[in-house]
């Protein structure tokens, strides 16, 4: 079997006002901490789908990735690009690039869930997180998603997807706003 990891790293970052994944967050730019969490997984390789200009391949210290420059803001976009990349694999481990608090050993417990689920993600409080592990059957749906719709589209309407209750806030936190970077710092 074949599994791959995709940090999606290609938004706009508005709400931020400027380049968050090159933002410093506990000496190093934010995105390596998705990143590293990533090579972490149980993954053959790791996919960052980026927009053009950033330079995270490039950074000193950079963790080696395979890098996908996309255009478009759509995550839905991103996500195919991540796939793409990806070629043919059984599975794909999502993470976003703005969650630096993700529990490194957390892909792991994800990826012994999926036996024969659709997909498999985090929960806390009810309410779903990230990383999420999609099997092969998901990825074959990921071709229909449009616009800004990522895989929490087709995950919702689901009722074959593991869920791994955990009490760990970091499946949640992702950074918005400059403020975010300040609250998440003195988190852990």
């Amino acid at each position: 079997m074949t599994h791959a990891a995709v940090v999606l790293a290609a938004g706009s970052a508005r709400r931020f006002g400027s380049d968050k994944l090159s933002a410093d967050f506990r000496g190093e730019p934010l995105l390596f901490h998705a990143i590293r969490t990533a090579r972490q997984a149980p993954v053959d390789r790791v996919i960052v789908v980026a927009r053009p200009g950033l330079a995270c391949g490039t950074w000193p210290d950079a963790p080696t990735t395979d890098i996908v420059r996309v255009a478009s803001e759509a995550l839905s976009d991103s996500l195919k690009a991540g796939l793409a990349a990806a070629g043919d694999v059984d599975t794909l481990t999502v993470f976003l690039g703005d969650m630096p608090l993700v529990p490194p050993q957390l892909a792991a417990r994800l990826a012994a869930l999926l036996d024969g689920h659709y997909a498999a993600m985090p929960r806390q409080g009810g309410r779903p997180g990230h990383p999420v592990v999609l099997s092969r059957r998901a990825l074959v749906d990921i071709a229909s998603l449009e616009g800004d719709a990522g895989a929490g589209k087709l995950l919702r309407s689901r009722n074959d997807v593991a869920f791994h209750d955990c009490d760990d806030a970091g499946i949640h936190a992702d950074v918005d706003r400059p403020a975010d970077l300040e609250r998440l710092s003195i988190t852990r």
